[in-house]
């Protein structure tokens, strides 16, 4: 189990550190399209090459973590990349960290051995082919729900002749983002379950093509979001839905259960809760340095500044983290780069 577990944390840390480092290469690069010229001129930027290719090199460790450990495992500790990037970023970059980002580490670092001491007694994974179509069914009829819910808050918002966001779209937007990240999880463990049950081993690629696609959709809707709406709001619902998702469909298409001793249980859950509430204040550590009293905002030194994606490109915002680094990468949707910038 331990095993698995490192390989998430190092599988999450390049999807993450590989991001940004593809970040850093495209400040000075044109858009990315099939032109010999400007595929050569990302070929031979060294921070972006790197960076694809530790982003790379961590897609292919999670797919080795989910062949090894349960959905429900794997998919927490990968909320983790978000606290992994904040280290990397205070270091190697030399942004300044606050006391809540801090916090939201040591609850993640927490969580993750929580996660890791439940999750040796925990049952293996047992799928029924009996079980996807329900599976199936029921995330189509969330969708269904979801993108009523957010024609009905357009159409509001059109009659009210509002320009902005309401909350409940970028929630919207943020679920229906991360449901799909974390289905994107359950779907390629699904293959390597089905070929420990005797199934034809081409069902492994088969399923990694359709996680791709259920991650790539999930990008888009996390960048509908993003377009207009607040990268806090949405950030922090894709990250816990995908977290929820991974663990609740690992639980109900795959059988994973709980483990059956109390203790073990306790910690299991226990982790699962410290590493959301580690990935939550990490998100908004920011907006909550303000609600503090003034004094302690000047004793304590300030994260305004830092963004999680490399000010000095200008290719991010300034007061909202990075949410492609918010999103754990869980399967192969990462690489695919998204090297185009975007407007500060």
């Amino acid at each position: 189990m331990w095993e698995s577990i490192c390989l998430t944390l190092a599988a999450t840390a390049g999807n993450n550190i590989g991001k940004v480092l593809q970040k850093k290469g495209t400040g000075i690069l044109p858009p990315l399209s099939f032109k010999f010229k400007v595929i050569r001129a990302y070929a031979v930027n060294k921070s972006w090459l790197i960076g694809f290719l530790i982003d790379i090199s961590g897609a292919l460790l999670m797919l080795r973590a989910l062949s090894l450990a349960p959905v429900s495992i794997i998919q927490p500790v990968s909320g983790c990349g978000l606290a992994i990037l904040s280290i990397f970023s205070h270091f190697y970059l030399q942004e300044v960290m606050n006391v809540i980002d801090w916090l939201g580490i040591t609850l993640a670092g927490i969580g993750t051995i929580g996660v890791g001491a439940g999750g040796e007694e925990q049952v293996a994974s047992s799928v029924s082919i009996l079980q996807l179509p329900w599976l199936a069914f029921f995330v189509v009829i969330l969708f269904v729900l979801l993108n009523g819910w957010l024609r009905i808050c357009k159409r509001q918002r059109r009659e009210q002749e509002l320009m902005e966001y309401e909350v409940v779209e970028e929630i919207i937007y943020g679920l229906e983002s991360g449901i799909l990240f974390g289905m994107a999880s359950v779907i390629s463990k699904i293959g390597f379950v089905f070929v420990q049950q005797g199934f034809s081993k081409m069902l492994i690629p088969l399923c990694v093509s359709i996680s791709i696609c259920c991650s790539g959709t999930g990008f888009y809707y996390q960048t509908r979001g993003l377009k207009h709406g607040r990268a806090i709001v949405i950030s922090t619902c894709a990250a816990v839905a995908s977290i929820v998702t991974g663990v609740l469909a690992g639980m109900l298409a795959l059988g994973e259960r709980l483990p059956s001793a109390p203790v073990a249980r306790l910690s299991l859950l226990l982790g699962w809760l410290f590493i959301m509430m580690g990935v939550i204040l990490l998100v908004s550590s920011t907006r909550l340095m303000r609600h503090l009293p003034w004094p302690l905002q000047n004793l304590i030194p300030s994260g305004a500044d830092r963004n999680f994606s490399l000010r000095k490109t200008g290719s991010h915002r300034v007061k909202d983290p990075s949410p492609a680094a918010v999103i754990p990468a869980t399967t192969l949707h990462h690489l695919i780069p998204t090297p185009a910038k975007e407007k500060a």
